[in-house]
Parts: structure tokens; C-alpha cells; sequence
């Protein structure tokens, strides 16, 4: 049965004989482990020269990216180097102050305000109060002290209202008093006796009070030179550093608030008889004025702008006009020439139209003070200002700064009459040269104050216009 059959053994593929298969060499090409382990071995060292390729590429990029990222660094540190350099150089060529200017220097010795006659004063008479000196049992030792009592607790000014008038002896010492005593309290005192019997008036507008004797202008200015008052502008820091060191103190006394308030009630009686002269007055305005740059007496700004428009409103029409340029003029001789020149123009309060006035001629004669070619004008000084080229790197910005605040101040209270749309035009084109042609990137000292300034007097003067 297992022979085969007819038609197989005419079948050439069936009489073929098989040949031998060798086992070992079938496993090997139908092992499937065997494959798949050659495949992963062929991989495995394709991924490794692969990686190492990279890695050889990797090192080659991370030092060509360190020797950039060195070179970054160099040229960074170069250009902070030169950056600092610019500034350093730029803040060398000038040094800016603040503002602030020394008005006192050291003070003299106070003079002697002792009152021995205590026992004749009209005030304390039995005619007017009654026998007030026996019921104490004062004598010439005690006289002053319980006359210091009677000030300080407000009873001498009550006194004078009640006899309806001050001898001379008592003014004159409670006039000392307010000026010299070292007891804050005391001087404090006396300043409002004084203040109260100046100012006080009936409905007829005449005194309540009736006075022999009125504080003058030659004691307030010797009680200023007592005080230290540097009259002579040409004195400066260095100068005063290297004065002999005395025991003496130093800077505005404590009396200058009552010194102050007291010329502020001396100008507001003008009627029957004023205390001050025209020229008086004048240097007093001056002197006020120039308080406001001493940084020591900040805290005594209130009453020095009172004070300043008392004396303003002491002039008459008439007398106004000419004292406003003769006190702007002195005053622009006594400030310096640097950041002092806007604080004594910005220290004049805007209240009225004198106010107004003596803040445009201030501003005007300064202005034709720090030029340095001959000014006369608005005209002359617009011409000045147009042919400043802020592109120059010459060009002086701090200068510049101050003439803007001071050009400013001057047409925005001045009356420019016919030719006033002409001169806001010139001043309009000179404001918009400052702040397009000076870039924000500009480092020089002052020049980015320069160009935000002319942008915002542009503005506000292009609204006041509309």
C-alpha cells in the first residue's frame, strides 16, 4: 500500500528523489528569536554610531556656542564700560545744586531788655486799674518779673485797652522783648501785644489804643544785623565755611517769626500815619523775599507769604508800578544764579494782580540779568532763545530749563498788549524746537527735563490760547 501509484510514477516531481535537509542550517534561517536578535543587534549599532555622530557634533556646537556666548559677554561689558564712562564724563562737566541759599550767619550778641521802672509805669497806676503795686507788695527787684507775668498771661494787653494808651518806656520794652528774649513764651507774647495794639481800630477806623511811640524801620533792621542777616549777596558757601568759629550761634533766630509777623501789621496801617516810607517798604518786600530761599525757614513759609502781601497791598496805585520794578530788579541782583532764580519766582503766591505783576517782572529781571548778551525785551529774549540749537552738544541744557520756567512765568502774567499773538507764536516754535528735536534717548545733564518741560508749557499755553 505504500508503493506508488501508476500516474505517480510518471510524475516527474514525485520520482524525484528529496535530498537531504541539513536541520541545522533550517533553524537557523526560520528561527524567529534568531531574527529578531540579529535585527536588534544591526540597531543597536546603528543608534551607537549614530549617538556617537552627535555627541561629536554636540561638542563641536557647545564650544563654537561658548566662544560666542563669551563674546556676547565682552561686548556687553564693553558697552556698560562705555556707558558709564559717558555719564561719568557728562556729570563732571556740571554739577547741578539744589536750591537753597544761606540768608543768616552768626549772631551778635542780644542787647539787654531789663526794665527798672516798674514802679512808674502809667499802666499799673491806681487812676487806671487800682493800686495793683501795693497788693503785691512789689519793689524795684520784683518789678519786671511780675511785669513779664502780667504780659505772658495776656493782662498787660488787656491793660492798655482799658487806659486806652501804652507810654513809651512799656512799648519800647515789650518791643525788646519780642525781638531779644530768649523765652520763646515771652517773646511770643509780646509779639501779640504788639500785633493786637497796631491792629486794633473802632468803627471810625481809628485807633482803640493811642501810641507815643511806634516800632520804626531802623530798630527792625537792627534787630536783623543783631540776628545775622548776610545783607551782602556776594558772600557765599565757601566763604561763611571758612569764617572763625565763634560761640555765637548760627542760622535765623527764633525771634524772626515775630519779626516777621510784626512788619506784616506795621503795613497795614497807613492811616493816620505810616511807619514805613516808600523806599522803606521797599527794601523790606526785598528782604521777605529772600527769606524764601534760607531751607531753614521752610517752616515759616505761611507767615512770610502774609507778611509778603501786606506789604504788597502797603502801596498805593500810584506808587506800585515803579516800587514792583525797582523790588524785582533788587531782588534779581541777591539771588544766585542757578535753581534760586525759580524758587523766588514760585514763592510769590498768585492771589491778586500785584502778586501777579511782581511775579512777571521778577521772572523778566532775571532773565535780562543771565543773558549774556544786552536784553531789553520780551522781543530781545525770544530772539536770544530761537537761535539756541539744542542739537549742539555744547548746548546748555541746565540754562536752558531755567529760561523756559522763567519765560514762562513772565508771559503768563505779564499783559503783552497788541503784540501778543506774535509773541506766543515765537514762543510756541521755540517750545516745539525743544521737544521734538531733543530725543528721549539724549543722556546729557538736563536735557530729557528740558524736553517734558517745553512739551507741557506747550500744551497748557496752546489750551490758554483756544
Amino acid at each position: 500500500m505504500e508503493e506508488p501509484l501508476d500516474f505517480e510514477q510518471e510524475d516527474q516531481l514525485v520520482r524525484t528523489p528529496l535530498r537531504p535537509t541539513n536541520t541545522n542550517k533550517r533553524s537557523k534561517v526560520i528561527g524567529l528569536d534568531d531574527l529578531l536578535t540579529d535585527y536588534y543587534e544591526e540597531k543597536n549599532k546603528y543608534v551607537h554610531r549614530k549617538s556617537k555622530r552627535l555627541s561629536l557634533s554636540k561638542r563641536d556646537n557647545s564650544d563654537e556656542d561658548d566662544k560666542s556666548q563669551k563674546y556676547k559677554e565682552r561686548m556687553l561689558s564693553k558697552f556698560v564700560h562705555d556707558c558709564e564712562k559717558q555719564v561719568n564724563e557728562m556729570s563732571a562737566e556740571e554739577e547741578i545744586p539744589l536750591w537753597g541759599h544761606r540768608v543768616f550767619g552768626h549772631q551778635k550778641s542780644l542787647p539787654s531788655t531789663e526794665y527798672k521802672g516798674v514802679a512808674d509805669c502809667q499802666l499799673l497806676q491806681p487812676s487806671s486799674i487800682g493800686d495793683l503795686m501795693s497788693v503785691f507788695h512789689l519793689n524795684e527787684e520784683q518789678g519786671e518779673s511780675f511785669l513779664e507775668g502780667l504780659l505772658v498771661n495776656r493782662w498787660l494787653c488787656k491793660l492798655a485797652f482799658i487806659s486806652g494808651f501804652v507810654e513809651d518806656s512799656t512799648a519800647t520794652w515789650v518791643f525788646n522783648k519780642m525781638l531779644y528774649s530768649s523765652n520763646g513764651e515771652l517773646q511770643v507774647s509780646a509779639c501779640e501785644f504788639w500785633c493786637n495794639i497796631l491792629l486794633s481800630k473802632d468803627e471810625a477806623d481809628k485807633p482803640l489804643v493811642s501810641l507815643g511811640w511806634f516800632p520804626g524801620y531802623s530798630q527792625l533792621m537792627d534787630a536783623l544785623v543783631t540776628y545775622g542777616y548776610l545783607f551782602d549777596t556776594s558772600i557765599t558757601r565757601s566763604s561763611l565755611s571758612q569764617e572763625v568759629h565763634t560761640d555765637k550761634p548760627e542760622g535765623p533766630p527764633e525771634n524772626i517769626s515775630s519779626w516777621i509777623k510784626v512788619i506784616s501789621a506795621c503795613c497795614q496801617i497807613r492811616s493816620p500815619r505810616s511807619i514805613f516810607s516808600i523806599s522803606e517798604a521797599e527794601e523790606l518786600l526785598c528782604i521777605i523775599s529772600h527769606f524764601s530761599l534760607d531751607r531753614e525757614l521752610q517752616g515759616l513759609l505761611f507767615i512770610i507769604n502774609e507778611c509778603m502781601q501786606s506789604l504788597i497791598i502797603f502801596f498805593s496805585e500810584e506808587e506800585w508800578d515803579v516800587s514792583c520794578k525797582r523790588v524785582a530788579k533788587s531782588l534779581a541782583f541777591r539771588t544766585p544764579k542757578d535753581l534760586n532764580c525759580l524758587r523766588v519766582v514760585e514763592c510769590v503766591s498768585v492771589t491778586n494782580g500785584r502778586s501777579k505783576q511782581l511775579r512777571s517782572q521778577i521772572a523778566l529781571q532775571l532773565l535780562t540779568l543771565r543773558f549774556d548778551t544786552k536784553v531789553n525785551d520780551y522781543k530781545e529774549i525770544l530772539e536770544v532763545l530761537m537761535s539756541v540749537n539744542v542739537k549742539d552738544k555744547d548746548c546748555k541744557f541746565f540754562e536752558l530749563y531755567i529760561y523756559l520756567v522763567l519765560v514762562e512765568n513772565f508771559f503768563l502774567f505779564h499783559h503783552l498788549g497788541e503784540e501778543k499773538w506774535v509773541a506766543i507764536d515765537t514762543w510756541c516754535k521755540f517750545l516745539r524746537n525743544c521737544s521734538s528735536q531733543i530725543t528721549s534717548t539724549d543722556w546729557r545733564s538736563y536735557a530729557s527735563k528740558v524736553r517734558n518741560k517745553a512739551s507741557y508749557i506747550l500744551q497748557t499755553t496752546v489750551e490758554r490760547s483756544c
